[in-house]
């Protein structure tokens, strides 16, 4: 437990004042429903690059990989090396076609939208299927949040931990119902800057502490040589294929997942992309690098082992012992940033799953901007009531453990369709149905099969879904009709043009 410290709540105070404070100035300027959920369209390259990161990081960053790396060492660092690979790859091969065909196929505002528009779905099922899948793993995604954000504020504040989720899920829903997407977006760039600070600052101060890189690495391989080994775990065995390949893996996630995509979505222009791809894999080959390095100097640094639960709390530690309060303090509200950074996304996407895919979409489509915002807003407290609950109990439910799950279940579902339909004029509306179902459903049993005997479904649920919804779409697409000819014209479009 962290000792409460005035000058470590002023820091925590002044921080959410001003968070809050940017979700009412964007209250006033939400008045239709393009600016609630997608920006009108007008983010810059810094503000789409670093909000698409800090949205896509999360909690975890901070809490989830720094423990992972204090338990097991350098190895955890293999989920580092895919999460940097899948995020060049997203900005490369997605960001660009993504925000050309929605604003061509419809001016489409959500993914579901989108999937809706470019297969001319009048049924709707394809709408519909897409938003429950996003519902599911988002409301496992957004537990994970509140989760870390009752960590924080039971380790910081010393309050019993429900009191401590209730705080932090209160705060993240607050300014999400004010502000809508342009509030997001801006606090998540701001997020974005504190996450990367905080994280690069705490290690490399833990280095100097331990007397510089040498002596790090010297005491590493006095305490366990593995620690320092990629290619073994903490007792020394070599870490199988499928362990690398599930690690690895988690790169596959990007191409699915809701959150990044809307910032694509919302750039202000696609030329803007190749600079917010710069921007973006700047600041995440810094974060991962760094988030890895917190928990192996942690190991070293900590004269109390951390145990269970507590290892995702070694960034907290470690801040707090390593600076003055006031500092500490900055730094530890740079958890809460990150927590809120991908919460807010998720709660953001949700609401417009609920609102514009199910509600707009089946029940009143003539509804008005003013109502949707509305509904957007109690879809918002709904989510955040199942995520709340889901998040009640943190024995059972690590941070790492919630969005490793989530992730795949976007990665999968989604991932295949998205990269298919911007680069597969074939594909059917039936081939995208397939796709999402056969991914999501894949992840979902084979994530509750994982915890039988070690074995091939040891592997991590993403590399079956996303394999098995690729084949889906393409088979089923193969075996169906041909797209008619103004959907080809459509697709062909997207190449020529300027947006």
């Amino acid at each position: 437990m962290i000792s409460i410290d005035f000058y470590l709540v002023l820091a925590f105070v002044l921080y959410l004042a001003f968070v809050l404070s940017v979700g009412l100035i964007f209250y006033t300027k939400t008045n239709k429903m393009s600016d609630y959920i997608l920006g009108d369209r007008k983010l810059n390259s810094w503000v789409a690059s670093l909000s698409a990161q800090a949205s896509d990081m999360s909690g975890w960053l901070l809490l989830g990989l720094p423990g992972a790396a204090y338990v097991s060492g350098i190895e955890a660092g293999w989920i580092a090396v895919g999460l940097a690979m899948g995020t060049y790859l997203n900005w490369k091969f997605v960001a660009v076609r993504l925000r050309k065909y929605t604003e061509i196929a419809g001016n489409s505002l959500t993914i579901s939208d989108y999937f809706e528009n470019r297969f001319r779905d009048k049924s709707k099922v394809l709408r519909v299927v897409s938003a429950i899948f996003i519902l599911i793993f988002f409301v496992i995604y957004t537990a994970s949040g509140f989760v870390a954000g009752g960590k924080l504020f039971e380790t910081v504040f010393g309050v019993p931990y429900l009191t401590a989720l209730t705080l932090g899920a209160l705060f993240v829903v607050s300014y999400t119902f004010l502000g809508g997407f342009l509030a997001v977006s801006w606090t998540d760039f701001i997020q974005g800057t504190m996450m990367l600070f905080a994280i690069i600052i705490v290690p490399l101060v833990g280095i100097q502490l331990l007397g510089g890189w040498n002596s790090t690495v010297s005491q590493a391989n006095a305490i366990n040589p593995e620690l320092m080994n990629p290619f073994t775990a903490i007792d020394g065995s070599p870490i199988t294929a499928i362990a690398i390949i599930s690690l690895l893996a988690w790169g596959l996630g990007y191409f699915g997942q809701p959150h990044i995509l809307v910032r694509f979505m919302a750039i202000s222009s696609s030329s803007q992309v190749k600079k917010a791809r710069i921007i973006a894999m700047v600041w995440v080959t810094l974060s991962l690098s760094a988030a890895v390095l917190v928990g192996l100097v942690g190991r070293l640094y900590l004269a109390e082992p951390l145990e269970g639960p507590a290892t995702e709390t070694v960034f907290m530690v470690m801040a707090h012992q390593v600076f003055p309060s006031l500092v500490a303090g900055f730094l530890l509200a740079a958890i809460l940033s990150a927590i809120m950074s991908t919460a807010d996304s998720q709660l953001l996407v949700s609401a417009s799953a609920l609102t514009e895919d199910l509600y707009k979409g089946l029940l009143k489509p003539d509804a008005g901007d003013k109502e949707l915002i509305w509904i957007s807003r109690l879809a918002v407290i709904g989510v955040s009531i199942i995520a709340f609950t889901l998040a009640l109990n943190p024995d059972e439910n690590s941070v790492l453990d919630l969005v490793s799950y989530a992730w795949a279940g976007f990665g999968a579902a989604f991932g295949p369709t998205i990269l298919l339909s911007l680069y597969w004029s074939r594909m059917t509306k039936m081939g995208a149905l397939a796709g999402i179902v056969v991914g999501g459903l894949t992840v979902i049993i084979w994530h509750n099969l994982s915890g039988g005997p070690a074995g091939i479904f040891e592997l991590y649920e993403i590399v079956p879904g996303f394999i098995l919804s690729a084949i889906a779409i393409y088979l089923v697409s193969l075996n169906g009709k041909e797209p008619k000819p103004e959907v080809i014209e459509e697709f062909n479009s997207v190449e020529k043009s300027n947006i």
